[in-house]
């Protein structure tokens, strides 16, 4: 058999759907959660549920904060690919602690693991919010990122920061993905699809920011499943043309890399919201707030560099992908 891959987040909403490609592809998956708080532990433990039957799954139940347990976790098992998508989200969530312990300290540990490890390639994710303040549409991956607006942006930012330090310090490849707001089904409640959703079906209002005329590059999980798992295949190498009088922030003379998984079709917030009115067959109950902090109007991923890359970018649109979601919801909760 061959070695394993890790996928750290194994039980949250894109490591979960990852873990389920890899396990139909018949590949061998160790997949790592803490099962921390952020939003219900009980659909964490119901997606992890769908995985364990699998026999060329095994969980792991670890805290990657914990350094010990983490080069532990390396020396039981021999890793030569990892997909890293453990760690904090939520542009709005205040306390800085767990960003630390998660996206910090568990980010370190991993890198050092992988290092020691032997690893071939460590894919871990990244954010458009690392685009910050930058209004130059669509995002590009060769643009600067050096004004992120919230503490998770710029936590990612210092990940991509640090694997690049790894690749360039031990030859450690290292691949960033920068996802463009994720959805589907299994997806997270504190995200715009499911909490606007989960408001209308049950009769409750759901508050809209500035008037739902913000856009956002909604991307179906499936593409961005697609997107990783294409490029855990396509390790990067140093660029021999990367030049350091005029530096390329996507590329670099070590083997580091990002890239974004976005649509590339920013849709605006009104249009999803009657989407999910028309497949749930109810209107919305709207309050109209302001933008808040840590959010910016419009987000669009340029996906060039992927499709070159890997011959492949996402193309599920709003309304394909907000139906399969609502089927899913109704069958999850019994709607």
């Amino acid at each position: 058999m061959s070695s394993p891959i890790l996928v750290t987040g194994a039980a949250g909403f894109i490591g979960y759907h990852v873990t389920q490609r890899l396990l139909a592809q018949g590949q061998h998956v160790v997949g790592v959660d803490s099962f921390t708080p952020y939003y219900d532990v009980a659909l964490k433990e119901a997606r992890f549920a769908r995985l364990t039957p699998h026999n060329i799954f095994t969980p792991e139940r670890i805290d990657l904060a914990d350094a010990e347990a983490t080069r532990d976790l390396f020396q039981r098992h021999r890793f030569t690919r990892v997909i890293h998508l453990a760690a904090q989200p939520g542009v709005r969530f205040v306390d800085p602690r767990p960003y630390a312990a998660s996206n910090l300290i568990g980010f370190m540990n991993m890198l050092e693991a992988c290092r020691h490890g032997g690893i071939e390639h460590l894919v871990y994710a990244s954010s458009s919010s690392v685009y910050g303040a930058n209004r130059k549409l669509p995002f590009s991956e060769h643009d600067g990122t050096e004004h992120p607006i919230s503490l998770y942006a710029a936590t990612k930012k210092a990940n991509e920061m640090m694997a690049h330090s790894y690749a360039s310090l031990f030859g450690l490849p290292c691949t960033g993905l920068r996802f463009f707001t994720v959805y589907g089904p299994w997806g997270r409640p504190d995200m715009a699809v499911y909490k606007f959703t989960h408001a209308i079906a049950e009769g409750r209002e759901i508050q809209v920011a500035n008037a739902g005329k913000v856009w956002r590059d909604f991307t179906y999980v499936d593409d961005i499943v697609e997107g990783i798992l294409r490029l855990v295949e396509h390790a990067p190498k140093a660029n021999p043309d990367w030049n350091a009088e005029y530096p390329d922030p996507a590329t670099s003379a070590a083997p580091h890399r990002v890239y974004n998984i976005g649509n590339d079709n920013p849709e605006e917030v009104n249009h999803l919201v009657a989407i999910i009115e028309n497949a749930l067959g109810k209107k919305a109950n709207r309050v109209d707030v302001p933008l808040p902090p840590g959010d910016v109007l419009e987000t669009r991923a340029n996906v060039t560099d992927l499709r070159r890359d890997v011959g492949f970018a996402p193309s599920t649109s709003l309304e394909d992908g907000v139906k399969r979601f609502v089927e899913w919801y109704k069958e999850y909760h019994g709607a």
